[in-house]
């Protein structure tokens, strides 16, 4: 499908309930399945200062028995379906998705709606999850790729800061963390105004509509007020913490930046300058220099993330322990040609076209289009973003890119976290 297909085949309703409710319906009719994706504010930047995890723990209990239902009775009716529940939580969002036959949509709607809205949060539900919650941390402290990386962002943002902090909390905060907790949780942030439901697939939007009404427009409650996000601290000079982990065979290193906002004008000049440095092909300049041409990394790449406030633009590699110095000044050679030498043309063209052709593959499945559309709701795109979007990466400039790279790059500035031997 050419981009052009893509974004016309995109044409949305959009609708708010009474109760702040936000739901948009995308009708497609590849497959006889419809994607439900339904996304609340209310991830990880939530949890109380004094019981970190608590959005994450509750993603685990909440769809362990409703007003209505046993687990064991929801069970059965998902299995009937053929249906599989994805609960997931970032810092900003806590989410339900799933795909089903489109004639099991209004059922399966019914059931991911009371899982939200009536969850009971059984107590001995609380103690099992407990558990797995507590082994997932334990695994975390034990993975160097996942010790890099939360150290990175606490010395990016502050270990204070919402970004800064460890997402599924702490043995000590999961400790404290019991049912009342998790119920109140609920109570202050799984609210109707913050809820934006997505539903693709092989269902007229009349029907999407009535269905969505009837679960969610009676659902009358309200929360507290959002925490504030303070702007990232300014960088001033270059900071490394090297955490030993004696046994291991691999050193992961996290070396990055803060950058921009996702509503920054900037946005797609730093993409296409990310996927340059770091992720195009196999990896982007990073990939070639470290990974293919030097061997002596087992993954090299960048990512980069634009959320409500300053994003990270996160270098990761995965190297012997003995190469960590090398790869290191590797990373910081080729900051330096980003900054110094800038990108070429070819390497511009490159890029637009890999993204460009990209975004097909990303809307070629109901889910994919369902997780595309939450983004687009979540920082106010508009919904003709699909048809605008292949045009403002095609039109963004050779000096565009190169200004990000002078802008977001410096190796004076960088924060570095090492975990390994």
């Amino acid at each position: 499908m050419t981009p052009d297909g893509m974004s016309a085949a995109l044409t949305l309703t959009r609708q708010t309930l009474d109760n702040g409710i936000v739901v948009l319906v995308q009708p497609t009719t590849t497959t006889p399945a419809v994607s439900i994706n339904l996304a609340l504010e209310a991830g990880s930047l939530f949890d109380p200062a004094d019981a970190l995890g608590t959005a994450y723990f509750l993603s685990r209990v909440i769809d362990r028995g409703t007003q209505a239902q046993t687990a064991d009775e929801i069970a059965e009716v998902l299995d009937a379906s053929g249906v599989s529940l994805s609960v997931s939580v970032s810092r900003h969002a806590f989410g339900i998705s799933c795909t089903c036959l489109s004639e099991d949509f209004e059922q399966i709607l019914k059931v991911i709606t009371s899982i939200i809205r009536e969850p009971t949060v059984p107590a001995e539900e609380v103690a099992t999850r407990r558990g797995e919650v507590l082994t997932a941390l334990q695994q975390a402290e034990d993975n160097p790729a996942t010790r890099s990386i939360e150290r990175l962002m606490a010395m990016l943002y502050g270990e204070d800061h919402p970004y800064g902090r460890r997402s599924k909390g702490s043995p000590e905060s999961v400790g404290r963390i019991d049912r009342d907790a998790l119920v109140e949780f609920h109570r202050m942030r799984i609210v109707p105004d913050s809820l934006s439901l997505v539903v693709v697939g092989d269902v007229t939007s009349d029907t999407a509509l009535d269905a969505a009404s009837a679960a969610l427009g009676s659902w009358q409650a309200s929360g507290g007020a959002a925490p504030t996000l303070d702007d990232p601290p300014v960088a001033t000079e270059r900071r490394q913490d090297l955490m030993r982990m004696p046994g291991k065979s691999q050193a992961d290193i996290a070396y990055g930046f803060t950058t921009i906002a996702r509503d920054d004008s900037r946005y797609h000049p730093y993409t296409l300058m990310a996927n340059i440095f770091g992720q195009y092909g196999m990896g982007g300049r990073l990939g070639h220099s470290i990974r293919e041409q030097q061997g002596m990394a087992y993954y090299a790449f960048c990512s980069f993330e634009a959320s409500r406030i300053a994003g990270p633009l996160v270098v990761r590699a995965g190297v012997n322990g003995a190469n960590v110095d090398r790869a290191i000044e590797s990373i910081d050679r080729e900051v330096a040609r980003m900054t110094t030498d800038g990108v070429t043309e070819r390497e511009l063209q490159d890029a637009q076209r890999y993204l460009v052709g990209s975004l097909p593959r990303t809307l070629e499945t109901n889910a994919g289009i369902a997780g595309f559309l939450q983004n687009v709701e979540r920082f106010d795109l508009g919904l003709d973003y699909a048809q605008r979007v292949p045009g403002l990466i095609e039109a963004v400039t050779r000096d565009q890119v190169n200004a990000a790279a002078a802008e977001a790059l410096d190796s004076d500035r960088a924060m570095v976290a090492v975990a390994g031997p």
